[in-house]
Order: structure tokens, then sequence, then C-alpha cells
């Protein structure tokens, strides 16, 4: 019997990469599924062979952790109240829409000395999670480049229908995998000014202790001929680009589980843990208050 996970949610994301990776993980037991539709709940169940759960409460008392693929303002009550139950957590990002809820959430797992885990995907592909640690290790960059174009508002698209992305655009949702590239690499942020472009583009800068410079374009409604992901670093090597991930959203997802495991067996903190995936929140709120506000934001 490995780790028993209850999984929370069950859209597309539930059900195509963080329930199949739960379910073939040799050292996790998909022990049952809830979402607020409870027809997609115990259809998802049948497909892996666990309970559908009627009572999120009840599925986070019956499991060691949880799992959750839900719209960011609903996993972050969530994952809080299985945090203070003394679940692990095992998110998707960003954690949450406030920076409180995150600040919270992160508190009661150092407080209870739970593991934690934000997955942000392709900082689970080797070849990502590589490229940051060369450029932590050398050093000697002056800022970061980032565009991310995406277009998920085409027919068939599986993202196009989440409200929330809609209503938070390619700030909250894709800005996060920026962050976890740059973010480690650049060091901590300490101002951040933004604005608003065509096609809900965010445009930001981020100032990080040091005086390197990010800059970063995100918009999740780009004309379908002006779609782009590039993340380039520049500094005392030159321009150095990130390769794209190497591994299937699955694959990385079974990493994920295996990095919450190792904490759960004693390994102390992950590069992308709660307390990561707080920062990143901290980061976007300040980002959308410049640009609400027309005026750049210190953190703290």
């Amino acid at each position: 019997m490995g780790l028993r996970f209850g999984l929370l949610g069950t859209g597309y994301w539930a059900a195509e990469t963080q329930g199949a990776a739960l379910a073939a993980h040799p050292g996790a037991e998909l022990a049952g599924v809830w979402g607020r539709d409870p027809a997609k709940a115990a259809a998802l169940a049948e497909r892996y062979g666990t309970r559908a759960y009627d009572d999120a409460e009840a599925l986070i008392a019956d499991v060691d952790a949880v799992a959750v693929a839900l719209p960011p303002h609903i996993q972050g009550d969530l994952a809080l109240r299985a945090a203070r139950a003394g679940r692990h957590l095992l998110l998707d990002k960003p954690v949450a829409l406030s920076p409180r809820v995150a600040d919270d959430i992160a508190a009661e797992c150092e407080r209870r000395g739970l593991a934690s885990m934000v997955f942000f995907t392709n900082r689970f592909s080797d070849s990502v999670d590589g490229f940051v640690r060369d450029a932590v290790e050398s050093g000697g960059w002056d800022g970061a480049r980032v565009t991310m174009f995406a277009s998920i508002f085409q027919p068939g698209n599986p993202f196009g229908a989440s409200p929330w992305r809609r209503e938070k655009g390619g700030l909250w949702d894709i800005g996060p995998h920026a962050l976890s590239v740059v973010l480690p690499v650049l060091g901590p942020v300490e101002e951040v000014t933004a604005m608003v472009g065509p096609r809900d583009t965010a445009h930001v800068l981020t100032r990080h202790r040091g005086g390197a410079v990010g800059s970063f374009a995100l918009t999740l409604d780009a004309a379908e001929d002006a779609r782009a992901f590039e993340v380039a670093l520049h500094g005392e090597r030159g321009w150095v680009t990130a390769p794209d991930g190497d591994r299937t959203a699955v694959t990385a997802f079974g990493d994920a589980v295996d990095r919450l495991l190792a904490q759960v067996d004693g390994t102390v903190g992950d590069p992308c843990d709660i307390a990561f995936g707080r920062d990143v929140v901290r980061i976007l709120a300040a980002a959308e208050e410049s640009a609400n506000t027309g005026r750049t934001v210190r953190l703290p």
C-alpha cells in the first residue's frame, strides 16, 4: 500500500494528468475522488477503480495526502483545510489567488511539518530542471526575457472553457510557469511593474535582489500565428534559451509524486514546495496590483 491520495477535481487536468499519474504510481494509492459535480466524480472514480466522495471533508479525513486540480480560488481554501487536517499537499499552480491564503497554507505546512509540492509542469522535466540548476550554479545573469503567447480560446482546446482563466488571463495561468524558471536564477523579487496590452497581454517587469531585471509578456489569447514560448537569460554568457520540456504531463506529475514521497520519507524541502508557490503568488498579485493602479509595487 502506498501513500493514500485523495484527488480533488474532476476536470480535464484531473482526469488526464493527475488521476492517470496517481493511478499508475507504484508508491501511491488513489483512494478517492471528489468534485463539485457528483456525476463527474462518479465517472472518474469508476475509470480509475476508486471511490467517489460526496463530501470533500470526508475524503480529506480518509487519506494521507491530497492532489488538487481545481481553480486556484477553490484550491486555496481546500488546501488550507487539508493542511489543517494534517494532510500532505500536491497542488496545481497557482496555489491561490490571494497572498494571504497562500501565506496561511505555507505557514500551516511549516507548523505541522507537512510535505508539499506545487506542480509547475516543465520544472519536472529533466531538461528544464537541469537548465535551471546549471544557470543557478554558473551565475552572472543580468536578466531574463520571457514570451509566452498561448491561444487557448480556439475550438477544441480543453482549457478554453475555464472561467477563471478567461477572467485572470495569462498572468495567473502561464505566469507561474515563467516564474518557476526565472525566479530561482535571478533571485527574490523586490519590485514589480506591469501593464496590460491588446489581447489581454500582461507585460511585467520584475526587479530582483542584486539588480537583475525580468521582462515577461504573457497572454492566453494570442493571434494563432503569433503563438510563441521562449524563456531566455542574458548576462556574462550572452543569451541562453531554456529548452522545452522533455516529459509528458503525466510523467512529469509522476515525478512530482516521487518528490513529495521523498519529503514524507524525510527529505527537507523542495525547490517547488509550498514556500516557493507562495512566493510566486505574491509576485503575481503585485503585478495585478501594478497593472490596476499604474504604480510600481514593492514586495517585502
